[in-house]
């Protein structure tokens, strides 16, 4: 990763909240559900898969999170009324968990219940650490009951590996990302190195155990990796997904999907754009580069015109 693309990322902060909004569009489908829905449909035309991501994370009351469940429906039922190749995203922390488990677990319940009398899937994403074990138990108890949901596991925790261990034994579908919030190097890897080994080792584990594994990156190194042992193992094409985010990487995207490989697109939208950007920027200085190329473009482009 470029200095340069590091410094920018560790400036985000002060970044102000006009150009990080100009700039997001790149990354983010919008504030509206039609406007993610406009994305989805053109990421279909291009022969990619979807998943929408509403953003928004922790409520702070029972009546917040009723409101997040009704929104998350609402998703499901315009995927349906489109369409769309499409599943749905989830935080349990939206649907009650920093409250109470229990409200959490209804909630989550109901809205598994709802995507699968629609044909959906419902990935339940993770959260930080406090959240983890809660959150796959939850995932674990509504997968034996309906089957269209799955996890997602992160190689930068030094957990991870039992983890794997146990998404095997219990057979749900997992979403391998490398991480992104900031965790105390007791529980995370911090080296850089490290945190790609580990995502080889777990992807390995993971298709060895027959489980259903979304590759989520954007490190060409990795996908290698991938696309070598799903060679070596001889993995089916229903066994597996490449993922990446919105916006990040177009030209790899089109590699493997014209390589015949299923690739599925991470469309966040809504009002809560701000902290989604910033944490984006931060956990991947390459996308800082991005930006920056993006913010210098616009101003010499307004220079010579």
């Amino acid at each position: 990763m470029g200095i340069v693309d590091r410094a920018i990322a560790n400036s985000v902060p002060v970044i102000p909240r006009p150009i990080v909004k100009r700039i997001s569009g790149r990354y983010i489908a919008g504030d509206t559900l039609d406007e993610a829905v406009k994305t989805v449909r053109d990421l279909n035309r291009e022969g990619c898969v979807a998943t929408i991501d509403l953003l928004g994370e922790s409520t702070e009351s029972k009546a917040d999170a009723a409101r997040k469940l009704k929104d998350y429906k609402k998703v499901v039922d315009t995927i349906d009324e489109h369409d769309l190749k499409s599943g749905i995203s989830i935080k349990l922390t939206g649907l009650g968990l920093t409250l109470n488990e229990e409200l959490c677990r209804a909630n989550a319940e109901e809205i598994v219940e709802y995507a699968d009398a629609r044909g959906r899937f419902v990935r339940v994403d993770m959260e930080d650490s406090p959240y983890t074990d809660a959150t796959l138990g939850i995932v674990h108890d509504l997968y034996r009951r309906h089957g269209n949901t799955g996890a997602v596991l992160q190689a930068y925790m030094r957990r991870s590996l039992d983890d794997v261990q146990n998404v095997i034994d219990a057979g749900f579908s997992v979403r391998l990302c490398k991480g992104i919030y900031d965790e105390p190097r007791s529980i995370a890897y911090k080296d850089f190195a490290t945190v790609r080994q580990n995502y080889i080792f777990l992807l390995d584990e993971l298709l060895k155990g027959g489980v259903y594994v979304g590759i989520a990156t954007h490190d060409e190194f990795l996908i290698w990796h991938a696309l070598r042992l799903i060679h070596q193992l001889e993995v089916p094409a229903d066994r597996y997904e490449f993922q990446m985010l919105l916006g990040v990487d177009e030209e790899l995207r089109s590699i493997l999907v014209d390589a015949g490989h299923k690739l599925r697109v991470y469309v966040p939208y809504g009002e809560d754009w701000y902290e989604y950007s910033t944490r984006r920027l931060k956990e991947n200085p390459k996308i800082a580069g991005y930006v920056a190329k993006d913010v210098i473009g616009s101003i010499t482009g307004k220079v010579k015109r």
